[in-house]
């Protein structure tokens, strides 16, 4: 029996160290467990693409050059130099209004004008010969004067009665027929230069310190579907306006095809910068945390919190010009359950990377 006791004993105390040992054994292969689980993630692999920054609005295309054509003088109208919805060039004869009553005016001052030139030959020469006071010469010059002055005069009013194009451009509608007296200020017909539009458009004020002088603009209209028109930018508001805290902005488009008209509603996009080999990654991988931007990298198959510092964007794409090198392998999916040091299985990897 005591021989028996002492083997029990020895047996309690080997099943006690064998109970103990397997417990220190197991909480840590427990725990090993639980850190060596493996997060599948979505992932790509960092190359150089190019990316361009651009910025959308919408405006309208207005004419470089337009007026509506309008008399100073009343009259009645004798002569149309032109057809409607064509074509003029710079000083051709719009509309001629009668002038017989001006023309006599300049016809009356230029007569009188020569009779005071002669009167002032004559006393000018007898006063040389002191034969005529100064007083006399003086008062044949002032009239002489006087008549130049009233030639001038009647022939700026009877060229008013002739109205040309002041620029070559595209006749619209006429609103008055041969033989209709119009007051000034009548609206005759309007006359618009198509060869170059400009476009009108507003900015967000954010873009303020973006836009440039020359910046090239592409406009898309939506009366001519597909069809682009580029142009540049050759104004730039100097102030913002605190309505809208926008920035006016105008651009010429070249229309030497005649396709646009002003008036259109156009869909302008601006470049804004632009990069040939920029480290661009989904903006899906970007982790938001209070004290920056963040990305995790898979590096010697382990999950890697990396700290960047982000470019230009694009749609869904960002550019990191600081954090991250070519080749790196970005998680863009599932960094909710990673941690840094967390074993990592890139899902599909090799259909991922031949995608990129």
């Amino acid at each position: 029996m005591v021989w028996s006791a002492r083997c029990i004993n020895s047996a309690a105390l080997a099943a006690a160290f064998l109970f103990f040992s397997v417990g220190a054994i197991g909480v840590p292969v427990r725990d090993a467990s639980a850190q060596s689980k493996v997060v599948t993630v979505e992932a790509v692999t960092v190359k150089p693409a190019p990316l361009v920054e651009s910025v959308s609005s919408v405006g309208n295309l207005v004419a470089d050059e337009r007026v509506t054509i309008r008399p100073e003088v009343d009259g009645r109208i004798i002569e149309i130099g032109f057809e409607e919805g064509q074509p003029v060039t710079k000083g051709q004869k719009l509309f001629q209004l009668d002038a017989a009553v001006y023309q006599a005016q300049f016809d009356e001052a230029e007569a009188r004008l020569e009779l005071n030139q002669r009167t002032y030959e004559r006393v000018k020469a007898l006063n040389k010969k002191g034969h005529s006071s100064a007083e006399v010469l003086d008062k044949a010059f002032s009239d002489m004067r006087m008549a130049k002055a009233s030639v001038e005069l009647n022939k700026a009013w009877l060229e008013k009665m002739e109205i040309v194009a002041p620029f070559s451009g595209t006749t619209g509608l006429r609103h008055v027929s041969l033989g209709a007296f119009v007051e000034a200020k009548t609206d005759l017909v309007t006359l618009v230069d198509l060869k170059s539009l400009k476009v009108e458009f507003r900015l967000p004020e954010r873009f303020y310190r973006v836009v440039q002088m020359g910046a090239l603009v592409r406009t898309e209209p939506d009366a001519l579907p597909g069809e682009v028109f580029e142009g540049k930018i050759y104004v730039i508001a100097p102030a913002i306006d605190i309505n809208g805290r926008s920035l006016a902005v105008k651009a010429k488009i070249d229309n030497a095809s005649g396709r646009l008209r002003p008036g259109m509603f156009v869909r302008v996009k601006l470049l804004v910068d632009q990069r040939k080999n920029a480290l661009v990654i989904p903006e899906s991988a970007i982790v938001q945390r209070g004290d920056g931007q963040f990305v995790y990298c898979v590096r010697d198959g382990k999950a890697e919190l990396v700290k960047v510092s982000l470019g230009l964007r694009q749609t869904s794409r960002i550019e990191v010009v600081e954090g991250i090198s070519e080749g790196d392998v970005v998680v863009t999916a599932g960094q909710i359950k990673l941690r840094p040091g967390v074993q990592v299985k890139v899902a599909d990897y090799t259909a991922a990377k031949a995608k990129d």
